[in-house]
């Protein structure tokens, strides 16, 4: 049988709970069950909480506020990933094999890479680029609605033009 609530048992739990104390924290100091400092703290005047709430939200922004710098840091070596491969598509490389019948190594000096290495160049820096921004989507600036509007009535006067050309059944008169 758990031995009874005294006056010191009460007493400790004001006291570190005015410390801050958590009531597991408070438990393990008196040796009691959390439930028992629980109905403790619940029959002071006035009663103690542990309501934690207020502390758990800013641990909560302050680590979503660390992953963003994080995300926005991984975006940025993203963005040097990507500027790093798209430079290789124009600087001299060597590329080797082992080829003919004694299966030997042969090596051969390129002004730049073979284009089925190009198009792999290319895809690695778009998957970059792709990510970077999906990290740390580009923002837009004051301009950004006028330049889509703009595109958008330049879009539909291309679409319009087009149409006309069709219509005129191939006469050059204009």
């Amino acid at each position: 049988m758990a031995r009874p609530i005294d006056d010191h048992d009460r007493e400790k739990v004001r006291e570190l709970h005015a410390a801050g104390k958590s009531r597991n924290h408070i438990a393990k100091a008196i040796g009691r069950s959390p439930s028992t400092v629980s109905k403790i703290a619940a029959a002071c005047d006035p009663p103690l909480t542990f309501d934690r709430a207020a502390e758990v939200a800013v641990a909560t922004e302050v680590r979503r506020a660390d992953l963003a710098a994080r995300r926005t840091a991984l975006a940025l070596t993203l963005q040097q990933d990507a500027e790093q491969l798209r430079a290789q598509l124009w600087t001299p490389c060597t590329i080797g094999a082992f080829g003919g019948k004694d299966n030997v190594w042969s090596q051969t000096r390129l002004d730049r890479p073979t284009f089925q290495d190009q198009r792999a160049i290319i895809a690695a820096t778009g998957t970059a680029i792709d990510r970077s921004l999906k990290l740390a989507p580009a923002e837009g600036g004051d301009g950004v609605e006028q330049v889509r509007s703009m595109l958008g009535t330049l879009g539909e006067a291309l679409t319009r033009a087009a149409g006309d050309d069709a219509d005129d059944g191939g006469a050059d008169g204009g």
